[in-house]
């Protein structure tokens, strides 16, 4: 739960640790064997100018499975059911409304049964358990797919594609590009040289996935950044199509190909994502606010 949050903007620290138990100073061993009553959790630092706590309910209700009383996929245990714990009226408030929405929404079949509680003592995990997604890539995205959790994501949370609609909305490079897989031409596209700022969205989806201050010229004739702006947000799959050596990139909840990333040490980070213009769609810094994009100005705004 460390990795959806952490890379958002406007996040200051994500720690796991346990909360909602009985015991003082528990330990990973402890919690996991359901011996204390705390639930695994995660404690999320944020500024509210930036990114408002409604936007970290919205978040954290795609992340989880909010129907089951008893765990969360492979994980089974009172240690691992969903919670959300306030520290104030106005959270709690905020939260209560969330769930209803969420409830009335009619995405899912069950009854949501996360329940909002207020916050108490929260223990920090052992430096060991801290942020290991990044420690342990590999294992991160092997559980994670293999817990079932992706699968769920994907099918509560997804795009559901329908094939004419796409077909009616998209223009036909956008759909050959994000539903076929294709590759526009070089230097014959909408943003491979765009000196607006701003970020871009998913052409399909409209998830936010790339920001003009990550993007630079790679002389290949596409878009091309450093960095998304959040791992969270895309998918890479291995490609060896043309013996070329590089990761397949999908935005995660539209699922539409984007393009490319490759190894690459003459950049910031070693990864130049190469992305498709046909797959994007441009929301200019002025636009942000308008569009629902707000947390995101803060990165066009120039230091004193």
């Amino acid at each position: 739960m460390v990795k959806p949050f952490d890379q958002e903007p406007g996040i200051i620290q994500v720690l796991c640790g346990y909360t909602g138990g009985e015991t003082l100073n528990p330990t990973y061993n402890e919690v996991c064997y359901g011996k204390t009553g705390h639930a695994e959790a995660v404690q999320i630092t944020f500024d509210p100018e930036i990114y408002p706590y409604r936007k970290l309910l919205e978040l954290y209700w795609q992340q989880i499975d909010p129907t089951d009383r008893r765990g969360q996929f492979h994980d089974r245990g009172s240690q691992y059911r969903t919670s959300i714990f306030y520290h104030t009226d106005q959270q709690k408030k905020l939260a209560e409304a969330s769930k209803e929405e969420l409830e009335n929404s009619g995405r899912y079949r069950k009854s949501i049964v996360t329940p909002i509680v207020p916050a108490g003592p929260f223990y920090p995990a052992e430096e060991i358990h801290q942020n290991y997604y990044r420690k342990n890539p590999f294992g991160y995205k092997l559980y994670y797919q293999r817990s079932g959790r992706e699968n769920f994501i994907r099918k509560h949370w997804g795009v559901k594609k329908n094939k004419k609609q796409l077909k009616e909305t998209l223009t036909e490079l956008q759909y050959q590009v994000t539903q076929k897989n294709r590759t526009e031409p070089a230097f014959n596209n909408a943003y491979w040289n765009n000196k607006k700022q701003g970020i871009y969205v998913d052409v399909v989806s409209g998830e936010p996935l790339f920001s003009t201050t990550d993007q630079y010229d790679a002389g290949n004739g596409r878009p091309s950044f450093t960095r998304p702006l959040s791992d969270s947000r895309i998918v890479t799959e291995p490609d060896n199509t043309y013996s070329v050596l590089r990761d397949e990139v999908r935005s995660k909840l539209g699922d539409s190909h984007l393009g490319h990333v490759f190894n690459d040490d003459s950049v910031p980070g070693g990864r130049r994502y190469s992305i498709n213009s046909a797959a994007l769609r441009f929301v200019p810094e002025e636009d942000l606010d308008s569009e629902g994009l707000g947390e995101y100005v803060y990165l066009f705004k120039k230091s004193d």
